[in-house]
């Protein structure tokens, strides 16, 4: 009888103004807003540069076939050349993502890995579906990825392939040999666009291995690639990161 009596004042609307609460309280907020407490950034669809630097790699990066990116941590260099890549699938100009970094540890030897060889790898790929979910959604990222659409994948893996009509990143590019660069910008194919991030000065190869500072150096002679040297200036993760580096 109790449930009954209940239910028949929740019809006639006696507890509306106790338990009926406005999901979002501010009537000036919207999920489609540019989000000033942090909230998911997906739905800007659109990023845009935060220094001058930055805002010149991203021009590079419409215009040229290849493009290196050279800069501290922080700068932005792997989220705004995801963020070209997405914008690049989206507008159709490509068919394709390939993105691909080497499998190094940072420093620490973590041994053999459990489970198939997506489940090894997943660990030092990781940074990548992290800037892939915060622009697509991580529902939508993996479709893509199922679906071929996006393929991420070890430097390893990438020898003896043409990449034609896709957007190619190669992140970290400070852990790869300069053997290994030379194999990996040779991959380009027609109506593909390839741009390489890294910061030569945190390599985790012993002193001398690592090629991507000779290579920019080298391709610097190229006109029709794009060299961006990206400095303290242009971090835009905490201020005290740029401090750190400063000193460190």
């Amino acid at each position: 009888m109790a449930k009954r009596s209940a239910r028949r004042k929740y019809r006639d609307g006696a507890y509306e103004s106790d338990n009926v609460h406005a999901l979002f309280p501010s009537s000036s907020w919207s999920p489609l807003d540019r989000d000033r407490e942090g909230r998911d950034r997906k739905y800007v669809k659109n990023i845009r540069a935060m220094s001058p630097l930055q805002q010149k790699l991203m021009d590079a990066i419409e215009e040229r076939s290849v493009v290196l990116a050279l800069g501290p941590a922080g700068t932005g260099k792997t989220y705004i050349a995801i963020s070209k890549a997405v914008e690049a699938l989206e507008q159709n100009k490509v068919s394709r993502i390939v993105l691909s970094r080497p499998a190094v540890e940072a420093g620490e030897s973590l041994g053999f890995l459990p489970g198939d060889m997506q489940e090894k790898l997943a660990p030092y790929l990781r940074p990548l579906y992290d800037a892939l979910n915060e622009r697509l959604g991580g529902k939508r990222t993996k479709a893509l990825i199922a679906e071929g659409i996006i393929e991420i994948a070890p430097v390893a893996y990438m020898r003896g392939r043409t990449l034609n009509d896709c957007f190619v990143v190669i992140d970290e590019a400070q852990n790869c040999t300069y053997g290994q660069l030379k194999m990996l910008l040779t991959r380009l194919g027609w109506r593909s666009t390839m741009v390489l991030t890294g910061d030569p000065d945190q390599t985790d190869l012993l002193p001398g291995i690592s090629g991507f500072g000779d290579i920019a150096t080298r391709l610097e002679r190229v006109p029709e690639i794009s060299i961006t040297r990206l400095g303290d200036a242009d971090i835009v993760r905490h201020p005290l990161v740029g401090s750190m580096l400063t000193v460190l």
